[in-house]
C-alpha cells in the first residue's frame, strides 16, 4: 500500500517544523512508518540549493530563477527521498512543498501561475500530497516566534529580511490556497500555543486519512 503524503505550509514562524516533528511522533506511536523531510532540501543535492536560495544567493537574479532553483531542488527531492518511500508504504510529512513556490515566488514574486505549474509537474509529476495543513497566525505572530527561535544574534534567512507587509501578503496567499483547494488543504489556527495547535492537527489528519483507514 502507497505511503501518505502530508505537507505543512505557512508564513514564517507559524510552527510548521513543530507540528511536523509532533505529527510524526504521535504517527510513530500508533505503528505508522513516517519520514520528515523539508523544502527546499530533502536529499544531498537540494540541500547545496537551499542554501543558495536561503542566503539570498539567487534573489539578486529575480524571482523566475528562484523557481527554476526550487524546482531542481524539488526535483531531486521527490525522485531520491519522497517517491521511494511512498512506495515503500512510508508516509512522508514535508516541511514546505509546492504550496510555498505558488506563494512566494507566484503570488509575491510575480512569476506567472502557468510557468508555477509548469514547472510543479516537471519537477513533482504525479506526486502531489493527499494532505495539505496551512498553518495560519498573524504575521507579527509568526515573525516574533521566528526571531525567539532563532536567538538574537542571528542573521533573518533570505525570507524572513523582508518587511511585514511581504509576510501580510504571504499569509493571505496562503489562506487564498486553502480556500481554492478544500479538498486537498485545510486552514489550520496556528496562533494558540503549541499543544493546542497539535490537538487540531492531529483532528485534521484523522478526519482526513485515518478514519477510514486501518490505522488506529
Amino acid at each position: 500500500m502507497r505511503g501518505r503524503f502530508i505537507t505543512f505550509e505557512g508564513g514564517e514562524g507559524v510552527g510548521k517544523s513543530t507540528q511536523l516533528k509532533r505529527l510524526a511522533a504521535a504517527l510513530a506511536r500508533r505503528g505508522v512508518d513516517v519520514i520528515v523531510t523539508r523544502e527546499p532540501g530533502g536529499s544531498p543535492r537540494a540541500e547545496a540549493l537551499r542554501d543558495v536560495l536561503l542566503s539570498g544567493g539567487a534573489k539578486r537574479f529575480g524571482p523566475l530563477a528562484e523557481t527554476v532553483l526550487v524546482a531542481a531542488a524539488r526535483a531531486d527531492h521527490v525522485e531520491r527521498t519522497i517517491r521511494p518511500a511512498l512506495d515503500r508504504g512510508v508516509w512522508a510529512l514535508c516541511d514546505r512543498f509546492i504550496d510555498s513556490t505558488r506563494a512566494y515566488q507566484g503570488v509575491l514574486g510575480g512569476v506567472q501561475a502557468d510557468l508555477i505549474r509548469a514547472f510543479e509537474t516537471v519537477a513533482a509529476g504525479q506526486t502531489t500530497p493527499d494532505l495539505t495543513l496551512i498553518l495560519d497566525a498573524p504575521a507579527a505572530i509568526g515573525l516574533e516566534r521566528a526571531k525567539l527561535r532563532a536567538g538574537a544574534l542571528a542573521t533573518p534567512d533570505r525570507f524572513e529580511a523582508e518587511d511585514g507587509s511581504f509576510h501580510e501578503r504571504l499569509r493571505r496567499a496562503f489562506v487564498e490556497i486553502a480556500r481554492v483547494e478544500p479538498e486537498r488543504c485545510l486552514l489550520i489556527d496556528a496562533s494558540g500555543d503549541a499543544d493546542m495547535v497539535e490537538r487540531r492537527v492531529w483532528e485534521a489528519v484523522e478526519r482526513r486519512l485515518l478514519i477510514a483507514g486501518a490505522v488506529q
